[in-house]
């Protein structure tokens, strides 16, 4: 049964932990699906982009980690085209100290800083590591294609 006082608590705490490039709120009040929004950060090539999340959180929340996805295409070596992110803290470093808003901040970090050694798109992964330029272009691409 998952902790509703917890998420409670979250979502109330949710506007005072996240910055004004990310928010999230639960979808038609259900506390266990969640829709948020990152803006790309400014100095990435996914920057002023507005990019959807789906959450949803497990029955055994907080002790299971929240699925996130993507619900906006983003070209992305961590992020696969069904919107699945590779990211530790959403597998086997999940811990129940975690909150929602860490997690999005996490994801945030990613778009800043992504781990070509861990991707999910291996090809994507290819670019970033050998053509910086050419990664930085096709992504700026998509960001104004699929997240405006």
């Amino acid at each position: 049964m998952p902790d509703i006082n917890r998420i409670n608590k979250e979502l109330k705490d949710i506007t005072k932990d996240l910055s004004e490039n990310i928010n999230a709120w639960p979808i038609n009040n259900d506390l266990l699906n969640w829709e948020a929004t990152i803006i790309g950060p400014s100095d990435t090539p996914y920057a002023d982009g507005i990019f959807f999340l789906k959450i949803t959180l497990p029955n055994d929340y907080p002790f299971g980690p929240p699925k996130v996805n993507f619900l906006s295409r983003i070209y992305h070596c961590n992020v696969n085209s069904n919107g699945a992110i590779s990211m530790d803290i959403l597998k086997h470093y999940w811990s129940p100290t975690l909150t929602i808003s860490k997690v999005l901040l996490s994801i945030s970090s990613l778009l800043s800083d992504p781990n070509p050694d861990d991707p999910l798109v291996p090809e994507i992964a290819r670019i970033y590591s050998t053509d910086k330029v050419k990664h930085d272009k096709i992504a700026k691409e998509w960001t104004k294609k699929y997240a405006n």
